[in-house]
């Protein structure tokens, strides 16, 4: 892939508030879909769409775990672009007052009561 290229995807993917909202709240702790949507307070196939833009960038992996697939930053991206861009947005926003309410909503959110639903 051109080098180009890989920027313009890395840009895009941090281009949209919803996907910077997500990369801040994983820095936090990895966590699922559901968690990710009631937080974002947006439809699990619009969260999806995000997430998969961020994973095809390699700024973040997913797990599988029993019936979750959990959601996290990429720990060892192979691409130097991709680690200047997680340094760059774990760097920024800290102050944002809406990256602070989802701080400290993601630590209320339970999973387990809410993939009941």
């Amino acid at each position: 892939m051109k080098t180009l290229d890989k920027y313009e995807i890395i840009f895009k993917a941090l281009s949209d508030k919803s996907r910077l909202r997500i990369l801040k709240m994983l820095q936090r702790k990895s966590l699922c879909v559901c968690e990710i949507t009631a937080v974002l307070n947006l439809a699990a196939s619009t969260v999806s769409k995000h997430l998969s833009i961020l994973r095809d960038a390699g700024l973040i992996t997913d797990e599988k775990d029993k019936k979750w697939i959990n959601y996290k930053i990429n720990p060892d991206p192979k691409d130097n672009r991709v680690s200047n861009a997680l340094l760059f947005v774990q760097l920024q926003l800290e102050d944002d007052i809406l990256i602070e309410s989802d701080k400290k909503e993601i630590e209320c959110v339970d999973r387990n009561v809410l993939c009941r639903k």
